[in-house]
Formats: structure tokens, sequence, C-alpha cells
């Protein structure tokens, strides 16, 4: 028998950069929390009225423009609770009104579902990811088939080998991915999927990884993304 959830996640595709805004629905409670609210918050909004739900917290995995503009538009709707990690706060520099700021390792309680704060840097030093069940939302950590850019500000291509290979090892292959923009084939993948096919999870040695990372990828992979053979990442 398969135990039923005490949530469930809602993905909406918002914007001209392909953001999946989420919108978690704990059941008992009728709470909600928005994950990165940016671009079109009316339609977050509506999806909250339409389901009778009160959105209580506010998730941001990091404080990148394209996440993080639709922030103060829910804030006036609903009387929410910031989260977010230190050093993304560190890193981001805004003045934020009573913010609740974690630790990796905390847990959020959305009535009776329970959220744990991954941190996972290296897309920004102050990058998270959150855990819900065998469900994982990565923000812009990890793509279906693809990672986030370590180009910008705050990025690092060596913690992100090191965080990417962290997911891999410590979390069930049967978790389920939800990324920060819709750019591959499908929306959602299982950890065991990326594992085969994701190019960023196949290399064993962290400057491999940083000249594919920094030098190579986006010169020769569009989206959608699609999966990639282990070895086949850099053909000769």
């Amino acid at each position: 028998m398969t135990e039923t959830k005490p949530y469930s996640i809602h993905a909406l595709e918002l914007g001209p950069m392909e953001n999946f805004v989420y919108l978690i629905e704990d059941h008992a409670t009728r709470r909600a929390a928005v994950v990165d609210p940016a671009w079109e918050v009316s339609r977050v909004l509506q999806v909250a009225r339409e389901r009778g739900l009160h959105i209580s917290d506010i998730l941001l995995t990091h404080s990148h423009h394209d996440h993080i503009n639709g922030l103060e538009e829910v804030l006036e709707a609903h009387d929410a609770q910031l989260h977010l990690l230190k050093p993304e706060a560190q890193f981001w520099g805004q003045q934020l009104d009573l913010p609740t700021l974690h630790h990796g390792g905390d847990r959020i309680a959305l009535g009776d579902t329970e959220i744990e704060v991954m941190h996972t840097p290296g897309h920004t030093p102050g990058s998270a990811c959150y855990r819900l069940g065998d469900d994982l939302i990565t923000g812009d950590t990890m793509f279906v088939f693809g990672c986030g850019r370590c180009d910008l500000k705050g990025g690092d291509p060596e913690v992100m080998f090191d965080t990417l290979r962290d997911i891999k090892h410590s979390l069930p292959a049967s978790t389920v991915i939800h990324p920060g923009h819709n750019y591959a084939e499908v929306s959602t993948s299982t950890l065991a999927e990326q594992e085969q096919g994701n190019p960023f999870l196949h290399f064993d040695r962290r400057q491999d990884f940083v000249t594919y990372r920094m030098h190579y990828h986006d010169l020769h992979r569009d989206s959608p993304y699609r999966p990639v053979a282990r070895g086949q990442q850099m053909p000769d």
C-alpha cells in the first residue's frame, strides 16, 4: 500500500527565463510555501486562492533576480515568513525584514510537512535545496540533465563539483528533483536518471568537471537538455 504524502507540489513555469516557481501545499492545515517567487506572481496567488491556501512561508533557493523579483508582491498579499540560508543572506547583502536565516540541516515545519534545508553552494555561496519526503527542489543547483552556471558572481565550479557529488551519494536514487528552470525535455527526474544521463554527475576528477562547466558545456549543449551517456560529455 502506497503511503499518501502530506503535501502536494504545484509547479508554475513563469517568465522569460523558463523559471519554475513552486507552491508547496500542506494538506492538513491548508498552509502553503512559495519557492522562489518571481515574474507572474498573480498566477501563484491565483492558484493559492483557488485551492483555499494561505501562503505562510517563502523559501528562497538563492538570491538572483530571476528567482526573487516577485518577493515583495507575495509579502504584500500574505503575512509570510521568509526563509533562506545565512550565507546567502550575507552574499545578497539586502536589508531584509526579519527573515528566518538557516544553516544546512535545519528543518521547516509547514503544518504536517517537514522540509529539510540543504546547503548546496556552487551557483551562489548560500544556494539551498529543499527536501521533503522523496522530493528535492533544487533551484539552480541541479537541472534535469544540467546544473547551474558557476561563472556569475559568487559561483564556484570546484564547490559545485563537491555539492553535486554529495547530492548523488547522500540521497536515495528514487529522489525526484524539481529544478529551478525548465531546460529539459521533461520537467522532473529521479536521481537515478540523473546519475545515468546528467553529464555533470559523470566526472570523477574535479578539474575535468571545472573544464566542462566553465569552458565546454555552454558552447556545445543547447536546451532542451537530453540525457548524455557516461563518457560522452566531451567527445574527442
